[in-house]
This record gives C-alpha cells, sequence and structure tokens, in this order.
C-alpha cells in the first residue's frame, strides 16, 4: 500500500500544466498568467504633475512672487512654454509643461489673484513624476505563473492589454456510483442514500479553480459504469467516488483496466481515505475516490487539488500549514497515519484546534465544521495544550 506522500508524487509526475489559452482580462480572474508581460511604454508617459498645484521654473526662481498665466487640468497638454517669472495652475496627472521643472502644492502658496507668492522653500523638482519613474518600456512587469487578482488586471488594462495568456482551466468529469444512490432533491427510504459526493467534489472543484462537469449516477453494472466512464473521457480529468474497493458490485476498478487504462495505485496508506485510486485513462488522468463522503473530500484535498492546480499552473500546490495549540487529546490506534479533523480559531494571538469528537468517514457533519486537519502517525497521539502542525482546509481561519 502506497503512504500519501508516495500517492503525490506519483500523481504530479503523470500530470502537467494544460495548454496556454488566451483570455478577456474579465474572465481570467484566479487563472495563472502563462507569458512574461513587458510594458509597451514608459510609466508614466510623460513628466507630470503629483500634487494639485502650480507649475514653474525653479532654476529661473528670482522672487517668491510668480504670475499665473493659465490652468491645466489632467488629460491637456499646453503647447506654449511657462516663462520665468511665470506660473501654471495645474492638476495631478497633467504633464508638466515647458519651462517648467517643478510643482507646488496649492496649500503651500497664497493666492493673490493673478498672482501666487510662495511660502517656505520649495525644493527643485518637487511633486514631480519623471517619465518611466514607475516602469521603463521594456520591463516585465508580470512573470508567467502569477496568479491573475484584481491589481494585475489593473496594471495589464493600464498597458493597454484586454487579453492575456493564461494556462486552461481542466474541465473534470464527476461520476458517483452504486445502485444504492438517489438525485439530491429525492426523499431517501429504506437503504435509499442522497448522492452529496457528486455536489462536494464538484464544490471542491469550483473551489480549486477548475470546471466541473457532472453526469451523475453509474449504477452497480459493468455496462453502466463503462458508458458513464467513456462520457467522463470527454472531459481533461476523470473522477469516480465509489465502487473502486473490492466488493462484488465495484467495478470501476475492471472497466478502467478493460478500457485500457493503466492504475498506477489502488490503496492508500491513509484514514479515511484508504480506497483511494489513480491511473491514466486514455491519456487522462483518472481518480478513483472513496464512496464515504468525509473520506471522499479529504482524498480530494491531498490528491485530486494539487493535480488540478499543477494543471492550472500553480506553482504553490498544496495547503498552507499552521501552528496551533490542540485543545483535546486522540490517539491513533491505528495502522494508517489518521488524518483528523478540527475546528480552528484565533484566540490571544494564536491559532486553536478543537479536535471533532465524531471522526467516521461518513459524517458529513464533522467535515462541515471542520476548517483543518491534523495528520497523526499510527501509534501517535495529541496532548492537550500542546502545539501541533494543522493543515487549513480552507483560505483562512
Amino acid at each position: 500500500m502506497i503512504s500519501i506522500y508516495e500517492a503525490q508524487q506519483v500523481i504530479l509526475q503523470h500530470v502537467a500544466p494544460l495548454p496556454r489559452e488566451e483570455i478577456d482580462l474579465l474572465q481570467g480572474l484566479g487563472r495563472i498568467i502563462a507569458e512574461d508581460v513587458a510594458a509597451p511604454w514608459d510609466v508614466p508617459t510623460a513628466d507630470n504633475s503629483a500634487m494639485d498645484g502650480y507649475a514653474f521654473s525653479h532654476e529661473s526662481l528670482q522672487s517668491n512672487r510668480l504670475k499665473v498665466t493659465g490652468f491645466l487640468p489632467a488629460g491637456m497638454k499646453r503647447s506654449t512654454p511657462v516663462l520665468a517669472g511665470e506660473a501654471i495652475k495645474i492638476m495631478t496627472g497633467a504633464p508638466i509643461p515647458s519651462g517648467c521643472d517643478t510643482v507646488v502644492p496649492i496649500e503651500e502658496v497664497v493666492d493673490l489673484g493673478d498672482e501666487i507668492r510662495l511660502q517656505g522653500d520649495v525644493k527643485p523638482g518637487a511633486h514631480v513624476r519623471r517619465r518611466g519613474d514607475t516602469i521603463r518600456e521594456g520591463e516585465v512587469v508580470i512573470a508567467a505563473g502569477t496568479t491573475l487578482h484584481a491589481s494585475q488586471s489593473g496594471l495589464l488594462a493600464s498597458l493597454g492589454r484586454t487579453r492575456v495568456a493564461t494556462y486552461g482551466r481542466p474541465r473534470v468529469a464527476v461520476i458517483a456510483t452504486g445502485d444504492e444512490l438517489v438525485e439530491a432533491g429525492s426523499v431517501p427510504e429504506g437503504a435509499a442514500v442522497v448522492n452529496s459526493n457528486s455536489h462536494s467534489i464538484a464544490m471542491q472543484i469550483l473551489e480549486a479553480g477548475a470546471e466541473p462537469v457532472v453526469l451523475g449516477i453509474a449504477r452497480d453494472t459493468r455496462e453502466a459504469t463503462r458508458e458513464m466512464l467513456l462520457r467522463g473521457l470527454e472531459a481533461d480529468v476523470v473522477i469516480t467516488s465509489g465502487g473502486v474497493s473490492v466488493g462484488d458490485c465495484d467495478y470501476v476498478k475492471e472497466v478502467v483496466e478493460e478500457l485500457s487504462g493503466e492504475l498506477l495505485f489502488w490503496k492508500v496508506n491513509i484514514k479515511p481515505g484508504k480506497p483511494t485510486a489513480f491511473g491514466m485513462l486514455r491519456g487522462k488522468p483518472f481518480f478513483g475516490l472513496p464512496g464515504n463522503p468525509v473520506a471522499t473530500m479529504i482524498a480530494f484535498e491531498q490528491f485530486v487539488r494539487p493535480a488540478l492546480l499543477k494543471m492550472m499552473g500553480h506553482v504553490s500546490l498544496f495547503r498552507p500549514v499552521v501552528r496551533a495549540t490542540v485543545t483535546e487529546g486522540f490517539r491513533n490506534d491505528g495502522e494508517r497515519p489518521h488524518l483528523v479533523l478540527c475546528r480552528l480559531a484565533a484566540q490571544e494571538g494564536r491559532h486553536v484546534a478543537s479536535i471533532s469528537r465524531a471522526q467516521g468517514s461518513s459524517n458529513l457533519l464533522t467535515m462541515a465544521r471542520a476548517n483543518g486537519v491534523i495528520e497523526v502517525a499510527p501509534g501517535g497521539c495529541l496532548v492537550p495544550e500542546t502545539e501541533i502542525e494543522v493543515t487549513l482546509l480552507t483560505g483562512r481561519v
């Protein structure tokens, strides 16, 4: 049985970033930029005023009084130079006119009508933003591998870009298996179970930045399983939940092999999540996740999410880890590493982790309340009021 970390390495060795595609900036939130972006021009494109004030030539200044000869708002240019002994009222962002090299803010002068009087010393070149001070033409301003957020989008737009090359967004087929399943919206009767896995997996896919394609339920026959897997191959990645164990009605493993797929592992030394499989099915990554809901979601976090992030061009593939003080004890008497769900909170400048009492692999209530997971080795224990490492299951505490 393969370890958690060996399984992750096997998966990451068999997936690669998707081909790049050019998209509109407003479609790119969270996508990974796939090109170095260089500035096509200097920023600012010309010397301009950093303040609302008055522009003049400090070099030719002979007294503290200057004649005001005009007004220059942002977006306008003055065609004639400003002469020695003169000043022009100028707004923030307006280009510095010929004959000027300094700006004095409005609040630092006395307005005398058609003249101003300077108050105190004004340094040469004050409040002037020079051409290229921020960005030089040809400078790489966004490196490939950067995540596209609001600031990057604004920067690209400021440089005349409306589109950018990003890595592709994988389409991920989601298939649930089992005769006992009914779809959400139904009232389960007898031994029926609502198919929650497709919903939780689809949401995890969306949260990772990929696109879920929910195909529904494959009933427990070889034919139904085969038909659904073939439909799944229209996507970039195929995920099943359930049907990868060794029961009489578990056909996923057999059908994957019948379709010329190669299973690289199909059991992982982990609790919950042992019956997890991974392989390549006609050139596409295939994940066979457990059927129990908590095991399904934890296996997705450990194995599917890093793969999807790599396919989308991310460099950081795993959730952040924080130090936290555990409040309850826990002992792992099993033979497999146990991923223990917990609730993290910030208290008095530190993180505190409360262990969820019910750790069963089918208890979705525990999963819904958890925002962290602690790995406890076989025979290991968590001691109250000691500090441990917790992997976040969400972006923040």
